[in-house]
């Protein structure tokens, strides 16, 4: 619990969010920048993730005792410090040379989970020794089922809470920017492992939930009809996600998404959505429209690359300032108290990029 008269920026070197992107970008070689900023084509649905955060206003109430304000929220059933995640992002070592056991040590640090990328070093063990932060973990499906169960035990015996499978990557987008730098990885090719990626299906999830007892998380949902089926197959998160616009051009935004996949789900699984969040007054709108958990993925990433640990934790210092901020001036204590009632559809007043949601990000300091 927050006493808002004695908010203020904790002290350091960078006070708004935009200065951490700006010195990621100082550091990062062309080609890792592009990759991190990057989507499928053109990029449509990259812009579409933040037009739809963009095009939702708050309703304020006032009059309400808001002089102290709590942004902490559960996930899964259990504290978070912040109703939000570290999402999974393959290559984090091209970040910080410690990759995901660097953000698993910001993400305990300061108080919320991570999701651990198959696809990134130094491996699910290894992030799992590096810090005691909650952790689940996530699967790009590389090889039969045996190695499955081999995955999920090893995530059982490494304390992660949830097993996690991408499903919105049967085959590896086309991102330009990378394209154009000739920037690739062996797992990025196509190559060997892609063909069970793409042959992944229902039957492969009863196979989960009839094997495994580690809560099953479906990341990559985006329609009411597979979220139903989901729910079928007793699937305990639903993870709305477009894979941050880098897999299917064209796509909805995910703030645009979430409301038929609450509706329809109406309260039987838990729900997560990540996509374009870049502001504390972001994950309000998501919370609002009924999402347990907002998944952060570019946003840690230019903490991770502008100064390690310390720069993740700083992310999300200032997000946690950003969102004790917006509950209060919303007459909301506590994103316990929010739901649709704060919240209406509204033009946009900028054109939506990657970036949009830092104006001063270009302001010489």
């Amino acid at each position: 619990m927050v006493d808002i008269t004695k908010l203020d920026a904790i002290g350091g070197e960078y006070q708004c969010l935009h200065e951490l992107i700006a010195a990621a970008r100082a550091r990062l070689p062309d080609h890792s920048w592009d990759y991190l900023i990057g989507g499928a084509e053109t990029e449509t649905t990259v812009r579409r993730n933040r037009a739809a955060l963009d095009s939702v206003a708050f309703r304020p109430r006032v009059l309400r005792d808001v002089s102290k304000v709590d942004a902490a929220g559960p996930i899964l059933g259990a504290p978070a410090r912040l109703p939000l995640f570290l999402a999974p992002v393959g290559s984090l070592d091209s970040f910080d040379p410690g990759g995901a056991a660097t953000a698993a040590r910001a993400a305990a640090l300061f108080g919320v989970p991570i999701m651990v990328s198959s696809v990134t070093r130094p491996g699910l063990e290894a992030t799992a020794e590096a810090a005691p932060a909650r952790r689940f973990f996530q699967l790009y499906r590389r090889g039969d089922a045996a190695t499955t169960d081999d995955f999920v035990r090893r995530a059982a015996a490494s304390g992660y809470e949830a097993f996690c499978f991408t499903v919105d990557s049967a085959v590896y987008s086309r991102r330009e920017r990378d394209i154009t730098r000739r920037f690739a990885k062996p797992w990025r090719l196509g190559g060997a492992g892609m063909q069970l990626q793409a042959a992944l299906n229902w039957d492969d999830i009863k196979r989960y939930k009839d094997k495994h007892s580690l809560p099953l998380i479906i990341k990559g949902i985006a329609t009411a009809e597979d979220a139903l089926i989901a729910l079928e197959h007793g699937v305990e998160v639903i993870h709305v996600s477009n894979h941050g616009g880098r897999q299917l051009d064209h796509g909805l935004g995910a703030l645009e998404i979430l409301p038929e996949i609450v509706s329809a789900v109406a309260g039987r699984a838990r729900i997560f959505v990540d996509g374009g969040f870049s502001r504390g007054s972001d994950v309000v709108k998501a919370l609002a429209l009924g999402a347990e958990a907002v998944g952060i993925g570019r946003l840690y990433c230019y903490g991770l690359a502008a100064a390690g640990e310390a720069g993740v934790i700083r992310i999300l210092e200032l997000l946690e300032i950003e969102m004790i901020e917006c509950l209060a001036l919303l007459g909301t204590a506590s994103p316990a108290a929010l739901d649709r009632s704060c919240l209406r559809s509204a033009r946009t007043v900028s054109v939506s990029s990657v970036h949009s949601a830092f104006p001063l990000l270009n302001l010489p300091r």
